[in-house]
C-alpha cells in the first residue's frame, strides 16, 4: 500500500459528511417552504357620514321698556316683591310663529344619519310692565363681595427693584472710588519712581564728573611727574629684544648644559627707552652678568601706561643663558 492511501480519510467518514450536508440542505428547503409570506390587508376606506343641519329661526324680540338685567333667582330663597298698585292686565303678546325647519339631506348609501342636537332655546322671561318710577329689579340675597386685587407681589417686586437699583448705584460708586484711589496710588508710585530715577541719574552724572576730574588730575600729575611706577614682568612688552649670549672666554671653560641665570631691574622712561639697569640676581660669573646688563641697555619697550598716561616704569626681568 502506498503512502497516499494511508493519508486519505476512510470512506465511511466521507459518506457521513456527504449525508450531513445533504440533510442540512433538505432542512433549509423545508423551512423556506413552511414560511408563509404575510398577506397585506387593505382596509376599506371609511366614509364619514354627512352632518344634518337644522335651520332654526329665533323668536322676534318685542319692544320692552329699558329694564336692568334680571338675574336668575336662586331656588333656595326668592327676593321679596314690592307691592305695586294693581293695573289692568294687558293681553300677553302672542308668540311669533317659528318658521318650519328645513333639513338639508344628502343621499348616502344605506348608512345611519346622525342628527345634530337641537339648540336649546332659553324660555322667555315675562316682565310685568310697571311705571318707570317704581321699576325695581329682582336681586338675589347673596352678599356682594368686593373683589380686591392682591398687590403685595407687585409691591414686593417694586421694592426689590428699588433695592437692586440702590445696591447697583452703591456698588458703582464704590468701584469708582476704588478706581480713583488706584489711579492716585499709581500716580504716586510713578512720581516716586521718576524722582528716584532722576536722583540716581544726577548722582551718576555727578560721580562721572568727579571721576573725570580725578582722572584728569591724575593724568596731569602723572604727566608732570617722573616718579617711577613699579610693574610686573607680564606688563612689560618689548618692541626691540636684545640678543643675549655667553662670551667666548666663558664658553671655553664652561661645560655643555651649564645655565647662567641673571635677574635685572630695568627702568623705562615715558618714551619706552631703557634709562637704567641694575643687577639684582647674579649668575655666578661676573663676565656673564656684565654682558647681560650691557645687552639690556639696547632693548626698547612699549611705554608703561597708568590712568591713561605714559609713566616711568620699573620692572624686574630674568635673563637665562644655556651652554650648548
Amino acid at each position: 500500500m502506498s503512502s497516499t492511501d494511508l493519508d486519505a480519510p476512510p470512506l465511511k467518514l466521507i459518506l457521513a459528511a456527504i449525508i450531513i450536508v445533504v440533510g442540512l440542505h433538505v432542512l433549509t428547503a423545508v423551512a423556506l417552504v413552511a414560511i408563509k409570506t404575510p398577506e397585506i390587508k387593505v382596509e376599506p376606506k371609511k366614509d364619514t357620514p354627512p352632518i344634518e343641519i337644522e335651520m332654526v329661526t329665533l323668536p322676534v324680540k318685542t319692544a320692552v321698556p329699558e329694564v336692568e338685567k334680571v338675574q336668575e333667582i336662586t331656588p333656595k330663597k326668592a327676593a321679596p316683591k314690592t307691592e305695586s298698585k294693581p293695573e289692568p292686565k294687558k293681553p300677553a303678546p302672542s308668540k311669533p310663529k317659528v318658521a318650519p325647519v328645513v333639513k338639508a339631506k344628502q343621499n348616502t348609501p344605506e348608512k345611519p344619519v346622525v342628527k345634530a342636537k337641537k339648540a336649546d332655546i332659553a324660555p322667555l322671561v315675562k316682565v310685568e310692565k310697571k311705571k318707570p318710577d317704581i321699576i325695581k329689579k329682582e336681586v338675589s340675597k347673596k352678599p356682594i363681595v368686593e373683589s380686591k386685587v392682591d398687590t403685595s407681589m407687585a409691591d414686593s417686586q417694586r421694592e426689590a427693584e428699588e433695592r437692586r437699583k440702590i445696591l447697583a448705584a452703591e456698588s458703582q460708586k464704590a468701584a469708582q472710588e476704588a478706581h480713583d484711589r488706584a489711579v492716585q496710588d499709581a500716580k504716586k508710585i510713578a512720581d516716586a519712581k521718576a524722582a528716584r530715577e532722576a536722583q540716581a541719574e544726577a548722582n551718576a552724572r555727578k560721580a562721572a564728573e568727579e571721576k573725570a576730574a580725578k582722572d584728569a588730575a591724575q593724568k596731569a600729575a602723572a604727566t608732570a611727574s617722573n616718579e617711577p611706577v613699579s610693574f610686573t614682568a607680564g606688563d612689560a612688552e618689548m618692541i626691540k629684544t636684545p640678543r643675549f649670549s655667553v662670551p667666548d672666554s666663558v664658553l671655553r671653560r664652561a661645560k655643555t648644559g651649564d645655565t647662567f641665570n641673571v635677574l635685572l631691574k630695568v627702568t623705562v622712561d615715558k618714551q619706552g627707552r631703557v634709562s637704567d639697569v641694575l643687577l639684582v640676581g647674579k649668575s655666578g660669573n661676573s663676565i656673564v652678568d656684565k654682558e647681560a646688563v650691557k645687552k639690556m641697555h639696547s632693548a626698547r619697550f612699549r611705554p608703561f601706561i597708568k590712568n591713561g598716561v605714559p609713566v616711568v616704569g620699573v620692572v624686574t626681568l630674568p635673563v637665562s643663558h644655556v651652554v650648548d
